[in-house]
């Protein structure tokens, strides 16, 4: 069995200067590298920078083996692929059942666009101050490891404090192992010298 990998932050390496969400929103746009002036849609990374008094930290998913937001969605848009949890965002109808269930704050909601262009729906409308106009298109948003990305999270990268790590479970399990091997060795070796 393999698990999903997962991202993790160090509160205590985090600086807060945002590089994260930056390097997230610039490898999932379609912008292909314009200059800032040219971007046509929003910037919309995939995990989110909580700051308090006490901490500043990157929220994103976890990558859940028995997903919440998967287990609750009633269109079945969230699925596992490649050990990473991912939104269909063409089955998601954006109903926000995936932000309830979240333990972690994880999943946000966001406009679809498609080629640049903000993507409407068919019939519903939505009233503004310049009268009916038709509703924005909007889905299921989290982080999906960069899973287009061959180098792995861009998050992860582009930290300078390197605050961020991905954690693959079981390379995780046979360091501790191998920890715990040279504590107990180290801790008998002490008895019989």
């Amino acid at each position: 069995m393999k698990l999903n990998s997962f991202v993790v932050a160090d509160a205590h390496k985090c600086i807060g200067c945002k590089a994260c969400e930056l390097a997230c929103a610039a490898s999932h746009s379609d912008n292909d590298g314009k200059t800032v002036g040219t971007v046509e849609t929003p910037i919309m990374p995939r995990l989110f920078l909580v700051k308090t008094a006490e901490v500043t930290v990157p929220i994103q998913c976890r990558q859940c083996e028995d997903a919440p937001c998967a287990n609750v969605c009633p269109v079945r848009a969230i699925s596992q692929v490649d050990n990473k949890i991912v939104v269909d965002t063409e089955a998601c109808v954006g109903c926000k059942t995936c932000i309830m269930a979240c333990p972690f704050g994880a999943m946000d909601l966001v406009p679809k666009y498609k080629d640049g262009q903000l993507v409407t729906q068919n019939v519903l409308m939505s009233e503004t101050d310049n009268g009916l106009v038709k509703k924005e298109v909007v889905v299921a948003h989290k982080c999906d490891l960069c899973i287009d990305q061959p180098d792995g999270p861009a998050c992860v990268r582009a930290c300078p404090e390197k605050a961020l790590e991905l954690i693959v479970p079981k390379q995780v399990k046979k360091k501790r192992n191998i920890e715990a091997v040279d504590n107990l060795w180290n801790l008998v070796k002490g008895v019989f010298d």
